[in-house]
Parts: structure tokens; sequence; C-alpha cells
């Protein structure tokens, strides 16, 4: 049987709506991010006529040009509202000479992993566009070869962007390292959901806890989680390069 984009993003809301419940949690506490890194503009649209409107990208260069791509098709099919609702979350890594590009094109950041990037962020956000919302990535399971910053340095990086008038802090995000058990990933989420609890006592701001994809939702927002990260779930499989 072949599934609709429509009947995907259904399943996943249903899965979401299935694990609030079970964590006892208010029904409206968990967002949902498609991952819309590698798909079309005309992929983007389908979510967006059934009320979809955030949308993350990993790589910069290919969401600025499916941002072009996709007002284009929006001004085609006379739904210029459609384009200017959409909220665009940039997840994958920062390069900092990138940081221009993002503060001016997206509204969301979850990779804020060192104090150069919080700094240029902030000098290169455009005024009209009201502060660039903000999230840590946390490097929970302190692995060598992933971005993040570690647990004992989450503090440091909080206070710095609390400072900078152009960003608003919102919250931390982390990937947990790929194939491992149950047990340990329920550990790496407790663990960032402790220290989100730490510091939403201090931040005022502090609201979302980015964590769980396609294959681990539900222990994620078992563990607190309030944004999960879904691409494949909704998308199928990435094409092939």
């Amino acid at each position: 049987m072949i599934f609709s984009i429509a009947d995907k993003l259904e399943n996943v809301r249903a899965r979401i709506q299935k694990a609030t419940n079970s964590a006892q949690r208010p029904s409206d506490s968990v967002h949902l991010l498609a991952v819309s890194k590698t798909r079309r503009a005309e992929e983007l649209i389908s979510l967006m006529a059934i009320g979809h409107m955030h949308f993350g990208e990993n790589y910069l260069n290919e969401a600025l040009e499916k941002q072009l791509a996709l007002q284009e098709l929006c001004e085609q099919q006379d739904k210029n509202e459609w384009f200017n609702a959409v909220v665009w979350h940039f997840i994958g890594p920062i390069q900092s000479n990138k940081t221009r590009a993002i503060a001016e094109h997206f509204s969301w950041v979850h990779s804020v992993d060192r104090l150069k990037v919080v700094q240029r962020l902030n000098d290169q956000r455009p005024a009209g566009l009201g502060p660039l919302n903000c999230c840590i990535q946390v490097n929970i399971d302190e692995e060598q070869s992933k971005a993040g910053v570690l647990l004992s340095d989450v503090e440091q990086l909080a206070a710095a962007i609390e400072a900078a008038p152009n960003l608003c802090l919102r919250g931390l995000m982390c990937i947990p390292q790929a194939d491992q058990g149950e047990s340990a990933l329920r550990q790496s989420f407790m663990r960032m959901n402790q220290k989100f609890a730490q510091l939403k006592a201090t931040y005022a701001s502090m609201d979302t806890l980015s964590m769980g994809m396609s294959a681990d939702i539900e222990l994620a927002i078992e563990c607190g989680s309030t944004m999960v990260r879904v691409g494949t779930a909704l998308f199928g499989e990435r094409p092939k390069a």
C-alpha cells in the first residue's frame, strides 16, 4: 500500500498524541518539526496544504535554494500566504562563514554550540526580523565526531545567548549516539531533561527541548521532549545520492 504525505502526517501526529497521553502530559505540549533536507519544494507544499508550516533544514545552500523554489511555487498557486506562514528552523552544524545567511533567512537555530557563533548570529540578525530563536546543541553522549557542547558547558553558552539582544534563548537540542539500546538512550534523554529543567528555573524564555526523531518519538516524549524532528516517517527514505 502506498501512503500519501497526508497519511504519513496523520500517522506521525497520532504517534505524538498517543505518546503524549501515555506520559500524562498536556495534549499540545509536543510540537512536530518536519525535517525537509534533501526534499523537493513540491513535497513541502504538500504538507503546507494540510496545515504543517514548520520545516527543519541541515544544509544552508540547499535550504536557500529550496526557499526560493517554494516561494515561486506558492506564487504560481496564488498561495503567498502559505509561504509567509512557513517557519524555517536551521538544525545542521553551523560554519562561521554561514552565520549571516542563517541569521537572515531562519526563525530558529537548533545547533548553537560555541560563543563565536552566538556573537556572529547576534551581530548579523536583521533588526526588522526580531530576535532569532536559539537552542543550544548538546553533545549528550560526548562523541568526538559530533557537534555540540558538553553538559558542563551549557550554562556559559546559555548566559551568552540570554545577554545577546538579537537572540532569544529557547532551549536545548541533542542527537544521541546512534544504535545504542533503549536503556542508554533513555538515560541520554533524561540527562537532557534534567539540564533543561535547571535552565528553565533561571531563564523565562526556555520552553523547548528538541529531541527525538522518527525511530524514537515515543521515548523522547516520555523523557520530556517538547519538539520532535521527523523526516523519514513523513517523507519516506531519503533519495540515494
